[in-house]
């Protein structure tokens, strides 16, 4: 392997690790774990209109976006256009029932994906992350509360 491909990849270890740091999910997380993070970590590239997954499919794995965006919907109800360093599918990391919703790339995509087994690893061993999982869960969960709340003042 030359140098030139082994600074690359260093690279984009890096720039996994900075993404990761990035995230609510692993704020907490100290680097060295996120680098060991950053090394299971696979990318997938999606073309703008392409399914990542649909709503009923097995959930096994999340999602982090490096590049683009993803929208997160059910059918035609759109629930969140979601752009780089925001991560979704965080509720199969926890939950092993079937997607709730599904993500369709909106634009180019880059994305890294997280499997659940290696997740269930670093969880158990690092409190900040479940700590973090349940940050976002709670945060996401007041947001739909508030808009449930304005909808239903939208239609008195």
């Amino acid at each position: 392997m030359s140098v030139t491909h082994q600074n690359e990849q260093r690279l984009l270890l890096i720039e996994k690790v900075l993404l990761l740091k990035s995230l609510s999910l692993f704020e907490e997380t100290p680097e060295t774990v996120l680098a060991e993070l950053a090394e299971i970590l696979e990318e997938e590239e999606f073309e703008k209109g392409k399914a990542i997954f649909s709503a009923g499919d097995d959930a096994h794995c999340m999602y982090i976006i490096f590049k683009g965006e993803v929208r997160i919907h059910k059918g035609e109800h759109v629930f969140a256009i979601l752009k780089e360093n925001d991560f979704f599918g965080e509720l199969s990391m926890l939950d092993t029932e079937t997607r709730s919703a599904s993500a369709t790339a909106s634009t180019e995509a880059l994305l890294l994906k997280i499997d659940q087994e290696p997740f269930y690893e670093l969880m158990e061993s690092r409190i900040e992350v479940v700590k973090g999982i349940i940050k976002t869960l709670c945060k996401r969960l007041k947001a739909m509360n508030e808009k449930s709340v304005q909808n239903k003042a939208n239609q008195s």
